[in-house]
């Protein structure tokens, strides 16, 4: 696999929950983030101690579920 992709949302608290289901009851990723930033590192992390060494994925995508809403004041 050289690519995989989180469904990202924002959950009731504001937090940003991103998921991946690997398919086929093998289970999947779940994480989360106060923000963009942190959620990446936390990604990158559970990414990581999913697979197996050589079979991490080289490219993390996100698909954001929700769209943003920019305050201009």
């Amino acid at each position: 696999m050289r690519e995989i992709t989180f469904r990202v949302e924002h959950d009731e608290s504001g937090w940003l929950v991103a998921s991946w289901d690997e398919g086929e009851g093998k289970g999947g990723i779940t994480t989360q983030g106060r923000d963009l930033r942190e959620l990446q590192e936390n990604l990158k992390e559970a990414v990581t101690c999913h697979f197996d060494e050589g079979n991490i994925p080289a490219t993390i995508r996100l698909h954001f579920v929700n769209d943003p809403v920019l305050a201009t004041a």
